[in-house]
């Protein structure tokens, strides 16, 4: 199974097992998504429950909070993360204030997905990487899963979840990744990361698409005897401090790669925590290999692969990283 199999898969099973489960958003019913995820979908459940709305992202986002504060499940489509901006008020000043606004009265159990990234060739409007604009706000989960069962156990934990969770899917992910998905409802705790490959000489943190990139350049550096554990972040927030924090303590240098722009992004964040909280288990400086401080990802293809990290230059700064 693939990413966006085991996405159509676990929204199926969703809708299945519990009535109060919808999914709305643009082309989600009767065309199934662009990408086919709910295809069918409004056959089997009707258009009650798989609801196509009008391009208004803002509505999309403020009529699904309304139905979560009310004791649905909605999980509403963006239909890519670049759409996303006219909902920011109703992410950010509606949803993830509700448990705290209401004083624990109202909880608002809402899944926001949405694929993003490049990679695609989708220009301006289609690659964008949209974590850290939301990565700031309190009350918000962010999850990043990047392997087919990870997108199942994590996608599970977010419809269960009673809080808003940001359910971001990297679409160059989507048909490139395959991999075993365990039958029957599973969940994967939001906040921990999984480490995809041990090792001694430097940690790597990554989420998405760049941690299968991130692996492959480890396992070349591996032929080369040099020893890199490679951290899948899986949860952007709440993050797994506990695993990156052991991870430094045991290797001592900490390189983050991350296809987000490199200004203000997560590996910002990253670094300052392992300044504050273990500096002196460091013996050379934390490095971010991110996206340039520029707008947005071109559609030629030499501006999209200026704009995107490879295999072969996280493999170049590993080696850096760990000759230091």
């Amino acid at each position: 199974m693939n990413n966006v199999e085991a996405v159509r898969a676990t929204l199926y099973e969703a809708m299945k097992s519990d009535d109060r489960t919808l999914i709305l958003g643009e082309d989600v019913g009767a065309r199934g998504n662009v990408f086919l995820i709910t295809k069918d979908f409004i056959n089997e459940f009707g258009p009650e429950r798989v609801i196509d709305t009008p391009i208004a992202e803002a509505s999309i986002v403020g009529i699904a909070v309304g139905m979560a504060m009310e004791g649905l499940r909605p999980i509403a489509e963006i239909q890519f993360a670049d759409f996303i901006y006219p909902s920011y008020n109703q992410i950010v000043g509606e949803a993830a204030k509700i448990r705290y606004r209401s004083n624990g009265e109202y909880t608002c159990p809402l899944v926001i997905r949405t694929p993003y990234g490049g990679g695609v060739r989708g220009a301006l409007s289609h690659s964008v990487s949209v974590e850290a604009l939301f990565y700031h706000v309190p009350g918000l989960k962010i999850v990043a899963p990047a392997f087919p069962a990870d997108v199942k156990g994590l996608l599970n934990a977010s419809i269960d979840d009673p809080d808003p969770v940001l359910f971001l899917e990297h679409k160059k992910t989507y048909r490139l990744i395959k991999g075993e998905v365990p039958n029957g409802h599973y969940t994967i705790p939001l906040g921990k990361a999984n480490v995809l490959k041990e090792g001694t000489q430097l940690s790597v943190v990554s989420y998405g698409l760049y941690v299968h990139w991130a692996l492959e350049a480890a396992q070349q550096l591996q032929q080369d005897g040099i020893s890199v554990e490679v951290i899948d972040l899986r949860s952007i927030r709440p993050m797994d401090k506990t695993t990156i924090l052991q991870s430094v303590e045991k290797t001592r240098k900490l390189l983050i790669v991350h296809e987000d722009n490199k200004f203000g992004g997560i590996g910002a964040e990253i670094s300052a925590m392992v300044a504050e909280e273990a500096l002196f288990n460091l013996d050379a400086p934390i490095r971010r290999l991110c996206g340039p401080d520029v707008p947005a990802m071109g559609y030629a293809m030499p501006l999209e692969e200026a704009f995107m990290s490879s295999p072969s230059e996280m493999a170049d700064a590993m080696r850096e990283m760990v000759k230091f």
